[in-house]
């Protein structure tokens, strides 16, 4: 008679050996046709480059990211603006999940997009136990190829290009989103303290006549929260 425990190991071992077969061919299928790539709106090869780490589930990010919208679409010719993620994961649960879900429509060519219904929909989908839900139904209005949008939610290269942001963004000394870099400076919130002071700091790097003349339309009096 066979050693009972001899057959019972070998069932273990093919048991286990299955297990990681199936999640290295799942982890596989996810990240199948992923192409790295940034986020860039306004000129590629503008004068003045305008850099953001944000957070999709940061409130402040959601109240201000309206503002930096409406300045890289009135300097589009002149500012090259980049999107980079930095979520705060200490506080936001879901913060990864939603970024995540964008590169995965910027897989379809829909970043940007998906972007702005994270921001106008936070409080949508900041607090649910599963975002994915959500994340479909935009994805879904936005006219996305479904079941390849649902496959790089489980992106692992995604998530990575996603954490490769934060730590970028930490290495530069960010500790607080949205951050803003101008031309490689840290613009610091302390020394303009409203929107329309940012709005003017970009207009200034454009072109130092653009403060006292033609700005995006802002409350002066609005506070830059972070």
């Amino acid at each position: 008679m066979k050693n009972p425990w001899v057959i019972i190991g070998l069932i273990t071992v093919v048991l286990f050996g299955g297990a990681i077969w199936y999640s290295s061919g799942a982890t596989s299928k996810s990240n199948e046709g992923v192409v790295i790539t940034e986020h860039i709106k306004g000129n590629p090869e503008g004068k003045v480059t305008l850099v953001e780490y944000s957070d999709f589930q940061c409130p402040a990010c959601a109240g201000f990211y309206s503002v930096a919208k409406e300045v890289v679409e009135t300097y589009k010719d002149d500012v090259r603006f980049e999107y980079k993620h930095f979520p705060l994961v200490n506080i936001h649960r879901n913060a990864v999940a939603a970024a995540v879900a964008a590169e995965a429509a910027g897989q379809q060519g829909k970043f940007f997009e998906f972007h702005d219904m994270l921001f106008d929909n936070q409080e949508s989908w900041s607090n649910l136990a599963n975002p994915s839900v959500v994340f479909i139904q935009y994805a879904e209005e936005l006219g996305l190829d479904i079941e390849t949008f649902k496959r790089h939610l489980s992106s692992s290269v995604l998530k990575d290009k996603v954490m490769a942001d934060f730590s970028e963004g930490r290495e530069l000394g960010v500790a607080a989103t949205p951050s803003f870099y101008l031309n490689g400076e840290f613009l610091d919130p302390k020394e303009f303290k409203t929107y329309q002071g940012f709005i003017e700091r970009v207009a200034g790097a454009v072109d130092p006549s653009l403060v006292s003349t033609s700005t995006p339309s802002a409350e002066s009096g609005v506070k830059f929260g972070l």
